[in-house]
């Protein structure tokens, strides 16, 4: 059993035309009102609206990450979509969905100078 299905985080992969290639369960479950599996096979700029779809357009476009907290159904995430690469080649996204909680601690690990 891989790993992606053993933690409570969503994982979605695309590949470099967009196509989604991968999902593990917590991202099956996440999107099941949006076809769950059934988006295995399908284009990722059609599940989103604009201004999104534009943005993630030009994401796959110029390969740049793109990071950012999202509430939804009352729970907080913090969403990392991050280019692959084979070596220089560009093979598309992974999108990593994290729950976290209302209040979460920083802590500063570059010490006192």
């Amino acid at each position: 059993m891989s790993w992606t299905n053993q933690v409570r985080i969503a994982i979605t992969v695309t590949d470099e035309h967009g196509t989604i290639t991968e999902m593990n369960p917590a991202s099956i479950e996440i999107f099941a009102n949006d076809g769950g599996a059934k988006l295995i096979g399908t284009d990722v700029l059609a599940c989103h609206p604009e201004p999104s779809r534009t943005q993630l357009a030009d994401m796959y476009r110029d390969h740049l990450p793109n990071h950012y907290t999202i509430q939804k159904n009352g729970r907080r995430k913090i969403i990392h979509q991050l280019p692959m690469f084979d070596g220089p080649a560009f093979r598309g996204y992974v999108e990593i969905s994290i729950p976290i909680p209302d209040q979460l601690p920083h802590h500063n690990r570059d010490g006192a100078k």
